[in-house]
């Protein structure tokens, strides 16, 4: 079996480093919004596991078709109309970290050259949380390791900024 891509094994370590101190949390600390404006700890864990369904699609299909052009989503309205603010906090923790062990097991199992083959169609500057830097980027490989990437800032936005202490670092390969 192949070595699995650094995208899979960062997410796996991120999840399996989060969730015990997520899980920490109690249903009142987790329903408590930072600042006024912002998302609850259960409202951030809601968006992430949007983001975990309309990725699991993008790789999914990136992997088999020529382009990487998808739809976006309104992450405010998602995250309303699925009412994360009154869930139980232990479910969606355990849904959130059983899909991104799933889309860790999804980005090993699509062959190397199908991640890392640049796409001349795109819309990564609408759809990832960083536009790539130049059009040799524009691979699923980026976009996966870009999903990552934004995961790991909202469990920071949770946890604080030293939560991924000892954690592979974001370096695609």
């Amino acid at each position: 079996m192949a070595t699995p891509p650094t995208c899979a094994l960062r997410l796996r370590a991120a999840v399996n480093a989060a969730e015990p101190k997520l899980r920490a949390m109690t249903d009142a600390q987790s329903g408590r919004a930072a600042a006024p404006g912002t998302w609850s700890p259960k409202q951030i864990i809601g968006h992430l596991i949007d983001s975990a369904a309309n990725n699991h699609q993008r790789f999914v299909r990136g992997a088999l078709q020529d382009e990487l052009v998808f739809p976006g989503y309104a992450q405010d309205a998602w995250v309303a109309l699925q009412q994360y603010q009154d869930a139980s906090w232990p479910d969606l923790l355990t849904l959130w970290a059983s899909y991104n062990r799933q889309l860790a097991v999804v980005m090993s199992a699509i062959p190397a050259e199908d991640r890392l083959r640049v796409r001349a169609r795109h819309n990564l500057e609408q759809i990832a949380m960083r536009a790539p830097t130049g059009e040799a980027n524009a691979t699923l490989d980026y976009l996966m390791s870009d999903y990552v990437d934004h995961l790991e800032m909202h469990v920071g936005q949770i946890l604080g900024s030293d939560w991924r202490a000892g954690l592979p670092s974001p370096v695609a390969n």
